[in-house]
């Protein structure tokens, strides 16, 4: 069983290496079998075609990712967190071009994928509960997602010197503004924004009680859950 094991972690890095320093089209049963030193058979024993074998090295490439997404520890700021996840999506991306477009353009919803949208919903949580959301955690990952994603494909596709990685944070910072908000509250006799900041306050503490109610044990009944959570979302969806 070791020994199987063994042949299965050196054909995924052998096609995991040719798909970073040749590109997908490279990575054939012949070129894999040829950098691994097994028998072409081999491969289909243990992925069935080619195609799984794919499937297994953007795996692998997504078990790299959430490694180093698990090693950054939460701070005492929701949104540095944020932003400090975002910059390391991207800078995956710009690390393992290839193994990123394997990953994001062809295997998005699969399992890994969704574990790590999980680690931005969790993140995105704690900003939901400091009152720091302006609309609600599934819109605010949804939009982090396809902005992050899409800029670090936008990056990749160009040569490195000609990268305006100042594009990418840019992005960010447009993104976390139209989602979070930061800095002092505006005086509610504000003549100006008053109305407009009172009725952001109420979204965000929406946000927030939806995301503490489903944390806590608050003793209602399903139905009176159910009837609370509709009516937070109701507040939230204004946003």
């Amino acid at each position: 069983m070791a020994k199987r094991e063994d042949m299965r972690e050196r054909i995924i890095a052998a096609a995991a290496d040719l798909l970073a320093t040749q590109g997908q089209e490279s990575v054939t049963t012949r070129s894999v079998s040829a950098a691994a030193g097994v028998q072409p058979p081999a491969i289909y024993r243990l992925f069935g075609d080619m195609q799984g074998l794919l499937d297994a090295v953007a795996a692998d490439g997504f078990t790299r990712y959430l490694a180093e997404k698990k090693d950054q520890p939460p701070s005492g700021d929701p949104i540095d967190d944020l932003r400090a996840g975002w910059d390391l999506h991207v800078e995956f991306g710009l690390r393992h071009p290839a193994h990123y477009r394997l990953m994001y353009q062809q295997h998005a919803a699969d399992d890994p994928a969704r574990q790590a949208q999980e680690i931005l919903r969790e993140m995105l949580n704690r900003a939901a509960a400091a009152g720091l959301l302006r609309v609600p955690v599934e819109r605010a990952a949804q939009m982090i997602h396809a902005a992050s994603m899409g800029v670090t494909l936008s990056l990749i596709s160009v040569p490195p010197e000609e990268r305006q990685l100042a594009v990418s944070a840019a992005l960010r910072e447009s993104v976390l503004a139209a989602i979070a908000v930061r800095g002092p509250a505006v005086p509610a006799d504000d003549p100006v924004r008053g109305p407009a900041v009172h009725e952001d306050t109420a979204v965000r503490h929406a946000v927030a009680l939806r995301t503490l109610v489903e944390e806590v044990e608050s003793g209602f009944s399903p139905g009176e859950r159910l009837l609370l959570a509709e009516l937070l979302d109701r507040i939230a969806g204004r946003a």
